[in-house]
């Protein structure tokens, strides 16, 4: 009987519209929807990867953006390892809230949790709002790195998730897993665990 795949329960959050159910799309079916239903509460997608010649099952919970649900978004952050911040380059305010956003998760989230900042649409580089060198100044001034991106055009989609799950150890210091156990869910099961709402752009 094969082993069972180790775990990491990774977080997105941003504002509503910036890509975030887009980006976990592309990553864990190499698809993309032009248009998607807001996520209401949050979705969950699972894709099991290979981290340095071990199985790791990565659980991803997409929160919904829409400041209605914002209270709702600390609950999905416990036991997680690692968490994507997502903001729109064509959307200015997308980015203002991403540092509100932020500010939410280090103080409600795990210790020692991995962020990743992403700067999302970079096909549509033409309207840019945010330059590269402010977010990624402000990506280290919190100690994140940060990744531009396109759901749409598959531009470092697979980098942004790879990287970030690379970030967080196997094995903790104290010798206990840092993977975090939990329910996996794929497919039309978590499409049926996902409400959906009003229809947003990718």
């Amino acid at each position: 009987m094969a082993a069972r795949p180790r775990e990491i329960k990774l977080v997105i959050i941003g504002d509503s519209g910036v890509g975030k159910s887009s980006l976990v799309l592309r990553f864990v079916t190499q698809s993309f929807k032009p248009f998607s239903e807001s996520t209401i509460g949050a979705s969950f997608m699972s894709k099991v990867i290979e981290l340095d010649g071990q199985t790791v099952k990565v659980q991803i919970w997409d929160t919904a953006g829409q400041e209605k649900y914002k209270s709702l978004a600390p609950m999905y952050y416990r036991g997680a390892a690692a968490a994507i911040v997502v903001y729109d380059i064509t959307r200015r305010e997308s980015f203002g809230t991403l540092q509100r956003w932020v500010s939410e998760l280090q103080e409600k989230g795990p210790r020692d949790l991995r962020i990743m900042v992403a700067g999302n649409k970079k096909d549509l580089e033409g309207d840019r709002q945010v330059a590269a060198e402010e977010a990624e100044a402000y990506a280290e001034s919190i100690g994140a790195r940060y990744m531009e991106t396109s759901a749409k055009d598959d531009m470092a989609v697979q980098d942004l998730f790879l990287s970030l799950c690379q970030q967080v150890p196997l094995v903790s210091p104290a010798g206990g897993s840092a993977i975090r156990a939990g329910i996996y869910l794929s497919g039309p099961q978590a499409e049926g665990k996902a409400k959906q709402g009003s229809r947003t752009c990718c």
